[in-house]
């Protein structure tokens, strides 16, 4: 694929030449006290909570559909999606590129490093606030595969040829806390059962500039280590689809081919309790000694 992160400095020459669109994903009051010029604010990518019924898929893809025409997305523009930093907004701007490719947007970029990249390159920041002209923005019914529901993740529970991927902070993933918004936010701890588990943070390191991306092989190193490789088809789950879908970029950037996501997360897993779990610390992989 088409490398999705862009530098601050390639988004500035990009503006220059291409029609572009710049979403920012943070709160109002961030983007109100400064953000990139011409940067349309559409939080509720990072806000919204999902539920993988039929009728919420429906309204998720209408409501982000008139949410992305309303910026001014008519399929002619790049998109290109921003937050804080990437390791400030629990994948927030990578939402935005999921939400995008999810409903078939053909050309998406997340600004890598967020806004903090664009101050620290010394680029200009604005509190102007722009009036997009309304656009009309077109779904792709096909695009939506990589979105999976509840019923498609029941389904791969036990099967071994499908990698049931949990990147949720270690606190939930042992049961300690059912959410990032308190420990008792839903109404179940724990994790699907099977899935193996790689925090969201492990897809970045550390830089002198703030988190960026691992590189193809780094990430590749990750996911051998739960036994993921680049064909391995991989449902992807966090508590409501930011962090997963910081994952999802980092798996499709590293050629992982077959990639989805449960959407409706733990948040809509954990409420349904026909649905089953897994408690506690995870049982350690059996080991065979030999004789």
């Amino acid at each position: 694929m088409t490398d999705v992160l862009i530098t601050a400095g390639e988004l500035a020459e990009l503006i220059k030449t291409e029609p572009c669109v710049v979403i920012d994903t943070r709160n109002p009051d961030a983007y109100g006290a400064g953000h990139l010029p011409g940067a349309v604010n559409v939080h509720e990518i990072f806000t919204y909570l999902a539920t993988s019924t039929p009728e919420g898929i429906e309204e998720l893809k209408t409501k982000f559909a008139d949410a992305f025409g309303a910026a001014g997305l008519s399929g002619a523009e790049t998109a290109v999606v921003y937050e804080q930093s990437m390791n400030s907004g629990f994948g927030q701007s990578c939402r935005g590129y999921f939400l995008l490719t999810m409903l078939g947007y053909p050309k998406v970029k997340v600004l890598h490093g967020g806004y903090d990249a664009w101050v620290a390159t010394g680029l200009p920041i604005t509190t102007d606030v722009p009036t997009p002209a309304k656009a009309s923005f077109k779904i792709v019914p096909e695009a939506g595969s990589i979105l999976i529901d509840a019923k498609a993740m029941l389904a791969a529970v036990g099967n071994p040829a499908i990698a049931i991927l949990d990147v949720r902070d270690v606190d939930e993933w042992i049961g300690d806390s059912s959410s990032p918004y308190g420990k008792d936010f839903c109404p179940r701890k724990g994790r699907i059962p099977g899935a193996v588990w790689l925090e969201w943070y492990r897809m970045m390191k550390p830089t002198g500039e703030g988190p960026r991306f691992k590189s193809k092989d780094e990430i590749l190193a990750e996911c051998a280590t739960v036994g993921i490789n680049v064909d391995t088809p991989v449902y992807l789950y966090c508590f409501k689809g930011a962090r997963a879908s910081n994952t999802f970029l980092a798996l499709k950037n590293a050629g992982v081919k077959d990639v989805r996501m449960y959407f409706g997360s733990w948040n809509e897993w954990s409420r349904d309790p026909s649905l089953p779990i897994e408690e506690g610390l995870p049982m350690p992989a059996m080991t065979s000694k030999a004789a």
